[in-house]
């Protein structure tokens, strides 16, 4: 018995020797250095959060702080489609303006002469310039003292889109229209039909009857202000309507005014023209409004001097694509007829006195 046990511990001897000398099994070792690398991949504690940690923005993020810069330069790039004037040939062979908008015209007031047009007859929403109607109706039937304060009230401004009045406010009716014709208020507009001495309804149902004295033929109106879709007109009846209101110089010195300010009681408005023709002052600009709402598109009816104090045109632009596109389009119709003034103007005016001569 005790050789077995003498014998078992000198047999331990040996392996513990055997171990020391030649080292653990392979198998061993290789779970070992997996281990190893495994507790390097991942970390026994949680990574604390720095303030450098916090303040790194992960590339999700990243990506999406230069999506506003991408639509930013896809909104210049159409800006800069927008106002590249485009060109076709007519029936007759002759290079004619082509245009992006919905309806266009080129007008001659002197003698109701169409010298370019496109879809000019056709019936569209007009949105804001609407208010030009609002502003011959209000001038017609006005409050006892365009200076006297009248208090806005909450049905002006309620659901009124573009506003700088607030129910509370006292404005003079004089304020008002200003702020209607510069800045497109639509509180304003509302505000000066219910103050006038027709009342709201009335004032509206003037307004269309206002458009068929005038020989308006396609424009009916559904509010003052020009947020319902239901002001139509067409862009050879602004054509005409702009030219009638270029000569009420309360009207027209307003559309060319570029800033105003407002104090309405504890309040002080500052507003800039809609219009970037007066803002920027390089075109002459007689008389003008803008509308823009989803239905209608981007529009501008205007009354232009052409250059060295030529005569005047006025061109009228409805449902561009865009803020930009109005103006450019616009701009380049004026700058076409520039060039062609002398031989389209006066072919207009051959044809009239053709045209009279063959009636008498």
């Amino acid at each position: 018995m005790i050789r077995t046990r003498l014998f078992r511990t000198v047999r331990l001897l040996v392996l513990l020797t055997a171990v020391v000398t030649v080292g653990v099994p392979t198998s061993s070792s290789a779970a070992v250095r997996r281990s190893t690398a495994a507790a390097h991949r991942r970390p026994a504690t949680k990574p604390k959060i720095t303030a450098a940690t916090r303040t790194r923005t992960p590339a999700v993020s990243r990506t999406r702080a230069r999506l506003p810069i991408a639509r930013s330069r896809a909104q210049v790039t159409r800006a800069a489609y927008d106002a590249q004037p485009r060109f076709k040939l007519d029936d007759s062979g002759a290079l004619v303006p082509d245009v992006r908008a919905e309806a266009a015209i080129i007008y001659n007031p002197a003698n109701g002469q169409v010298l370019w047009e496109s879809n000019s007859q056709d019936q569209r929403s007009i949105a804001s310039i609407t208010k030009v109607m609002t502003a011959v109706v209000f001038l017609e039937n006005p409050v006892a003292d365009m200076f006297a304060p009248q208090v806005i009230q909450t049905i002006d401004v309620r659901n009124a889109s573009t506003t700088y009045l607030r129910a509370g406010y006292t404005v003079t009716a004089d304020d008002l229209l200003h702020l209607m014709l510069i800045a497109s208020d639509n509180g304003a507009a509302r505000t000066l039909a219910r103050i006038s001495a027709l009342g709201y309804d009335a004032f509206i149902h003037r307004m269309t009857e206002k458009a068929r004295e005038l020989g308006l033929t396609n424009t009916s109106y559904a509010d003052p202000s020009g947020l319902d879709a239901g002001n139509v007109s067409s862009a050879y009846d602004l054509a005409r309507l702009i030219t009638y209101v270029s000569g009420d110089e309360r009207i027209a010195s307003i559309m060319r005014t570029p800033y105003y300010t407002v104090n309405a009681g504890r309040h002080t408005i500052q507003v800039h023209s809609t219009n970037r023709l007066v803002m920027q002052g390089d075109i002459d600009v007689q008389a003008a409004k803008t509308g823009f709402i989803g239905k209608a598109g981007y529009c501008l009816a205007t009354l232009l001097r052409l250059p060295q104090g030529g005569p005047q045109v006025a061109v009228v632009v409805l449902g561009a694509k865009s803020n930009n596109g109005r103006f450019g389009e616009t701009r380049n119709l004026f700058n076409w007829l520039s060039t062609k003034a002398s031989d389209l103007m006066g072919a207009a005016a051959d044809a009239a006195t053709a045209a009279t001569g063959a009636v008498n």
